[in-house]
């Protein structure tokens, strides 16, 4: 954990106990629990740094594919495979919010990408999509992520 953090975080535990010792004891735990939601969203801060998101969509006319970096650290080393169609390529480097190309012979209807990068620091992620030029692919912002009433 980073210097600054550490400081805030007994900054913030000594206010807490002033505050309980000399004005509240109910208000100095309800700043220890503001301190521990401060402290909870740092940590999930700290997570989710140098973190690429790669994303594949199909064109509107499916003769091509679109990968899209969403994340909010540079890609590496991506390898795109096309499973029922036997296509690979390779994509050396994606940085923030960027998107390439690639182009295929012929329009496809259904097909499954399996995408395969590092980050910065060498860490491999792997994520597949489905994706089909009639409409019905993974790619929905919307979808929960634990569906509970049969999401369609």
């Amino acid at each position: 954990m980073a210097d600054s953090r550490k400081m805030l975080l007994i900054a913030g535990f000594v206010i807490c106990i002033l505050i309980a010792a000399f004005v509240d004891l109910f208000i100095g735990l309800i700043a220890l629990v503001v301190l521990a939601a401060i402290f909870m969203s740092l940590r999930i801060m700290a997570d989710s740094a140098d973190l690429p998101n790669i994303s594949a969509f199909l064109q509107e006319d499916a003769k091509g594919i679109w990968v899209v970096n969403r994340g909010n650290a540079p890609a590496y080393s991506i390898r795109v495979a096309l499973v029922p169609l036997d296509l690979e390529f390779t994509i050396p480097k994606l940085g923030v919010d960027e998107k390439t190309q690639f182009a295929l012979d012929k329009m496809v209807e259904n097909v499954k990408v399996v995408i395969q990068y590092t980050n910065e620091r060498g860490v491999e992620y792997s994520d597949s999509y489905k994706l089909s030029a009639l409409g019905g692919d993974d790619d929905d912002l919307l979808k929960p992520v634990f569906p509970l009433f049969k999401w369609k």
